[in-house]
């Protein structure tokens, strides 16, 4: 799990948010697959509409232009961003998101290696609706500012719990990553965060640099599926 902090700026985020709330709202059950459609309580906005498309787009965009999360994902296809929102009682229970996705509008699919929630509300908010992802050290709960994403694995086992006071809203995405095992993505990112570290503390020598890239770039070019 990565939290990409400030992806949206504030001013970004009210502007998202007045669009969300004159949009038509559908229920979210019509885009659940198999099991996941029995536990799933919430609304999403109509991907038809044309204002839809829009934030969609921009969200994309952004996804292509924040270094942290291009880091962390490696993505090589990205499912149009849904919007969604929760209301009083409604959740989504445990589920794992579907491993083959076909994009909408278009013969192409995906495979399913990265999800991301990116959030539009903040957490004073509302009161539950938490991201819980189940992982090896035990259930991860994620409720971040406005403006702010997290990724994680797809594979992993999460929910959205019930929120009990407030409303919730939140763009969520796919990704199909260049690099499809977890492990080997995770350290293809520790080793790039840590080489924009060096890079920022101007302390390390630039030879030295050039031989971690060279490493980080060698590996992306041999594990790479594009």
């Amino acid at each position: 799990m990565v939290v990409i902090e400030n992806m949206l700026s504030a001013e970004e985020v009210a502007l998202y948010r007045q669009v969300l709330k004159e949009l038509p709202w559908q229920d979210g059950k019509s885009t659940a697959m198999g099991m996941a459609a029995s536990v799933k309580q919430n609304n999403q906005a109509d991907p038809t509409d044309k204002r839809v498309k829009q934030l969609s787009n921009e969200v994309l965009a952004r996804i292509g232009s924040t270094p942290k999360l291009v880091s962390a994902a490696l993505p090589q296809r990205i499912f149009p961003p849904v919007f969604n929102r929760y209301q009083q009682s409604e959740t989504y229970g445990f589920h794992v998101d579907a491993a083959v996705m076909r994009i909408p509008n278009s013969p192409d699919v995906l495979r399913s290696d990265v999800s991301m929630t990116l959030f539009f509300s903040d957490p004073d908010e509302y009161e539950g609706g938490e991201l819980v992802v189940a992982t090896e050290f035990g259930e991860q709960k994620v409720k971040l500012p406005a403006g702010s994403a997290v990724v994680y694995p797809s594979s992993s086992l999460h929910k959205v719990t019930a929120v009990t006071k407030g409303e919730r809203l939140a763009a969520i995405t796919w990704m199909q990553s260049m690099v499809a095992d977890i492990s080997l993505r995770k350290t293809l990112f520790d080793l790039d965060q840590t080489i924009q570290m060096l890079i920022a503390k101007q302390q390390t020598d630039r030879e030295e640099l050039d031989n971690l890239h060279n490493v980080y770039h060698n590996l992306i070019r041999q594990f790479a599926s594009v």
